[in-house]
């Protein structure tokens, strides 16, 4: 009868006994099975690590979605939108435009490529936000005396468009918003320092005076 000397599993001590060839099945399988519990563990872990990652991510999806429903977040929107438009305008030598659309209630930023400004090709546009009823824009106030007809005039017609260029913004303005209450925010357009601001309240529109013209 053939025999094999192996080390007990159980047995913690170095000494080897005599078996015959069963043996080495017996504790070829337990092996087998030692080395598979282990295999699962790791397993168990990872898919636990991942469901943890997917929760996570759903979590911070559904925070996205419910802040950006609120008032301040979409005001937000708007203002680095201009912000962004000022920059890259600085940055880069392209003219980029804003347009505040009063009747649909949402703002496009888009970079000029055409000499027609009345015209917006679908690959001009940068972003295209809408704003719901817990944000909406209540009017536009230039403070370019040839945009408006008088200087401080509100725009009450359907667009309103904020140009920027390498030299800052064409001309400045506000953008007054309200809230679900029906409180109003102010977006102050500088067109001195190409900063877009919001505060609270309906602000008075500092007019630039005609030293502070500003080539675009």
């Amino acid at each position: 009868m053939p025999t094999c000397i192996v080390q007990t599993p159980n047995n913690k001590n170095p000494s080897c006994v005599v078996c015959d060839a069963s043996c080495v099945i017996r504790n070829t399988q337990y092996a087998i099975r030692t080395t598979r519990h282990g295999f699962t563990l790791t397993e168990l872990i990872v898919v636990v690590v991942m469901i943890s990652l997917f929760a996570m991510l759903a979590q911070i999806n559904l925070f996205g979605m419910l802040t950006k429903s609120t008032f301040r977040a979409q005001a937000q929107e708007l203002v680095s939108a201009m912000q962004m438009a000022a920059n890259t305008a600085a940055e880069t030598g392209k003219r980029y435009e804003v347009i505040i659309d009063l009747i649909d209630q949402k703002f496009t930023l888009r970079q000029i490529t055409t000499p027609d400004l009345t015209e917006v090709l679908e690959e001009e546009i940068v972003t295209e936000k809408y704003f719901s009823n817990k944000c909406w824009i209540d009017y536009v106030l230039f403070d370019d005396l040839q945009r408006t007809g008088q200087v401080g005039e509100d725009i009450l017609s359907l667009k309103a468009a904020f140009r920027a260029g390498r030299s800052g913004w064409q001309y400045g303005g506000k953008i007054v918003l309200r809230d679900e209450n029906e409180k109003p925010y102010t977006i102050i357009v500088n067109r001195l320092n190409r900063t877009v601001t919001l505060k609270q309240g309906d602000l008075e529109l500092p007019l630039p005076k005609a030293k502070d013209e500003v080539p675009y």
